[in-house]
């Protein structure tokens, strides 16, 4: 029988496929999908903290390796697309402000998305460890959870607090559009006819 904290672990790595659309959000509104990747990998790193109390509390049962599998999932396919996206069609908007605020941030962030990505391989060998059945967890291992955790949660402020609605208020429709058709492309849907701005 499966204990309810099973189950809220099932429900949680279950909510959300990689790179693709939720309900709410299409790629005809490219922020929107935007935001709502972020409340994937938000999703995904509540998995985290939660997969570790479940390997305290049951090790690595069936569903604490289908939790890895998912969280690793997730990152392996959609984050680095969702950062392709900041990195073609929002980071350049707000560099060619001028803005030596916006600049910086901008800066701060392509940095950080080359962190996630060296942190992403610690995390990623742990979750595969879980995966293959792993019970507990050492030091170093916790450690590289957390880091990354909050290296993402920190960015994800950012982006969502400055980045997003300065590049909002920047982007042109033209712009808009194209960036909805590449988004896309690079994940392999056929792009709709959306319509283009007056």
């Amino acid at each position: 029988m499966r204990s309810p904290g099973n189950m809220r672990l099932i429900q949680i790595a279950q909510a959300g496929a990689p790179g693709v659309a939720s309900p709410g959000a299409g790629f005809e509104q490219p922020f929107e999908m935007l935001a709502a990747c972020h409340e994937r990998v938000e999703r995904m790193l509540d998995l985290l903290v939660k997969l570790r109390r479940h390997l305290q509390a049951h090790g690595a049962d069936e569903q604490a390796r289908q939790a890895a599998r998912d969280v690793m999932r997730y990152f392996d396919l959609a984050a680095p697309l969702h950062h392709q996206d900041e990195e073609i069609h929002v980071f350049p908007v707000l560099m060619a402000r001028g803005d030596a605020a916006l600049s910086a941030l901008v800066q701060r962030l392509l940095r950080d998305h080359r962190d996630m990505e060296s942190a992403w391989t610690r995390v990623r060998a742990v979750l595969d460890a879980v995966a293959g059945g792993l019970d507990a967890l050492d030091d170093r291992q916790v450690s590289a959870l957390d880091d990354f955790a909050a290296l993402y949660a920190r960015h994800l402020r950012d982006e969502d607090s400055t980045a997003y609605p300065g590049a909002m208020a920047l982007i042109a429709p033209d712009a808009l559009h194209t960036m909805a058709e590449d988004m896309m492309v690079r994940r392999g849907v056929t792009p709709l006819v959306l319509p283009r701005a007056q």
